[in-house]
C-alpha cells in the first residue's frame, strides 16, 4: 500500500517491541525516516536492526 509518507518523518515512542515497534516497522516500509524510542537498549538495537 502507497500511503505516500516517503521522505516524511515520525517518532514512536516505545518502539522497541509491541505495538510502537509495528507501528515504526509499518512506517519504515512505506519510505518513512523514524526515530525510534525505547527503555531497553538491547531490545532497541534489535528493533532498529
Amino acid at each position: 500500500m502507497d500511503l505516500q509518507l516517503t521522505g516524511k518523518k515520525a517518532f514512536v515512542s516505545g518502539s522497541a517491541e509491541g505495538i510502537g515497534y509495528a507501528i515504526a516497522k509499518a512506517l519504515a516500509t512505506e519510505g518513512v525516516d523514524v526515530m525510534t524510542n525505547g527503555r531497553d537498549t538491547v531490545k532497541l538495537s534489535a528493533a532498529v536492526a
